[in-house]
């Protein structure tokens, strides 16, 4: 069966969506044609508003549409605790179980050296202003319990080999090559209370 072209541009725009796989993206597309003309219109306007409005807070990489997020802007929250994260899916993960009331940075990438990818010089650079501008005492690595995250971990510690600041990581609460976006609060909970020490706090010795 041949669909109208209008239909299968949206059918092959839906299907990029992850998770969503062809019928799914018919089923969509469908739907969406089946609704009030209104809906489409203020769907359209929708994402227009989000790619247009939200840009990553210059303090940590979280999403907002104001100067700073939510979490940055907020007096109450504690400043001598950084959560370090791969994504702002993490983040909002996190944030949503409402187990951590620290501060956030977020890498905005992971990586895989088979697939190039790697955290760039400046953003470590930036991870090490915010500590300093915190005075942050513990910084909690929250890296994805998989292969990228492990490098990312590694790749973070190296960069704070010379911060005077302990460092620990999210214990193995979490399954083994599952992603914190996917874990119930319980689970999250568990792993940020047990998280292990990578280090004590003090800076490594200079060279002589």
């Amino acid at each position: 069966m041949v669909l109208p072209e209008a239909l299968t541009r949206l059918t092959t725009f839906l299907q990029r969506l992850p998770g969503v796989g062809e019928k799914s993206a018919r089923r969509m597309a469908f739907f969406l044609f089946q609704q009030d003309p209104s809906f489409a219109d203020q769907l359209a306007e929708a994402l227009v508003t989000l790619r247009r409005s939200l840009h990553p807070c210059p303090q940590c990489g979280n999403l907002t549409d104001g100067d700073c997020c939510g979490v940055c802007g907020d007096p109450m929250r504690e400043r001598d605790t950084l959560c370090v994260v791969e994504s702002v899916e993490d983040l909002m993960s996190l944030e949503q179980a409402g187990i951590f009331s620290g501060q956030y940075f977020v890498l905005g990438g992971r990586v895989s050296p088979l697939e190039g990818e790697e955290i760039s010089p400046e953003t470590l650079e930036r991870l090490r202003g915010r500590i300093r501008d915190l005075r942050v005492r513990e910084v909690v690595v929250a890296t994805n319990p998989r292969i990228e995250g492990d490098l990312a971990c590694h790749v973070v510690v190296d960069a704070l080999a010379d911060v005077p600041v302990r460092i620990t990581r999210l214990a193995y609460g979490l399954p083994v090559g599952g992603s914190i976006g996917f874990a119930d609060r319980v689970t999250l909970h568990a792993a940020l209370e047990s998280r292990l020490v990578v280090r004590s706090g003090e800076a490594s010795p200079g060279p002589d």
